[in-house]
């Protein structure tokens, strides 16, 4: 039974600034060390109109489409995820490819799939995933459902654009990070 044990937010002080340290490896160009289970998420921050960055996991990765999708940890309460509602144009880093992206939020029936693939996937990893959301499950697949419905997944495709446009579009490499 799908049980809400905790409020969680976002990571502040000490536990922010570790979370925030993969940045520095997409900066490095060293990304590929995260072997594709991360990306880089390069968005518009709603306020200031600045570029914010913030490394995410993978939840899945579509080939056939090239489509990746992600869970937002925090919620509604992600910046991130503000961002990426008012301004969905992106740009990604996975590994060593970079592209510019749209950002599209799942319905709770699409998150669902979502879920349940990474967890036929990933079934020790699916365990952790409902303790960082502050939900306790028995591990029924109605559980992980449930939790997927109460989820925000989002899908990043990739934008096709003329060689000249997308080298004007790609933020410089070694950006200092800046908050998501």
């Amino acid at each position: 039974m799908l049980t809400k044990i905790k409020e969680v937010k976002p990571p502040r002080g000490m536990a922010r600034t570790l979370y925030r340290l993969p940045i520095w490896l997409f900066g490095l160009r060293l990304g590929w060390l995260l072997m594709g289970h991360f990306l880089l998420l390069i968005h518009t921050g709603r306020k200031s109109g600045l570029p914010r960055q913030t490394v995410l996991e993978v939840l899945l990765y579509d080939k056939a489409k090239d489509v990746y999708y992600v869970m937002a940890g925090w919620g509604e309460q992600s910046d991130w995820v503000k961002n990426i509602e008012k301004t969905p144009q992106v740009t990604i880093a996975v590994g060593r490819r970079r592209f510019r992206a749209l950002a599209s939020r799942l319905s709770p029936e699409e998150a669902e799939v979502k879920v349940m693939a990474y967890a036929r996937q990933h079934p020790r990893l699916i365990r952790s995933l409902p303790r960082l959301l502050g939900y306790r499950i028995d591990g029924t697949e109605e559980d992980l459902r449930a939790l997927a419905r109460l989820g925000i997944v989002v899908a990043f495709e990739p934008i096709t654009m003329p060689a000249s446009a997308e080298s004007r579009a790609t933020p410089v490499e070694g950006a200092s990070p800046k908050r998501g």
